[in-house]
């Protein structure tokens, strides 16, 4: 993810950068890095029988990506709350998920029942 969110950084600060003596519009770059940055993530949600699968790593590559725009455009105080926010995020939701959806596993629907454990 470190990958897509410097790739999103050089994307948005080379659209800064004026080229040929013509400045780029920085915003359009921003759309095709969000556009992109949507392929990757929806490449990365599955669908198992009626469970969907990957949201939560598709959200963090989307807001990964919009962490490197955020740095391109050079909002490093915007940027650093934000990761703070989501990690913070995804730090409490996984204990929230276990409490609340206890019987859940990473399993396929057609996989063997786990063997009980021995007391």
């Amino acid at each position: 993810m470190a990958l897509v969110s410097i790739g999103a950084c050089l994307f948005t600060a080379l659209g800064l950068v004026p080229a040929f003596g013509v400045k780029t519009d920085p915003t359009r770059i921003a759309a095709q890095v969000v556009t992109g940055v949507g392929f990757l993530g929806a490449g990365a949600i599955l669908r198992q029988g009626g469970d969907v699968r990957g949201l939560t790593t598709a959200a963090s590559i989307w807001v990964v990506a919009s962490l490197g725009m955020a740095v391109g455009f050079g909002y490093y105080a915007i940027a650093a709350f934000t990761t703070f926010l989501v990690i913070v995020t995804l730090v409490s939701i996984k204990p929230l998920e276990d409490r609340f959806f206890r019987g859940r596993r990473n399993r396929r629907h057609d996989d063997p029942p786990e063997p009980a454990a021995e007391s």
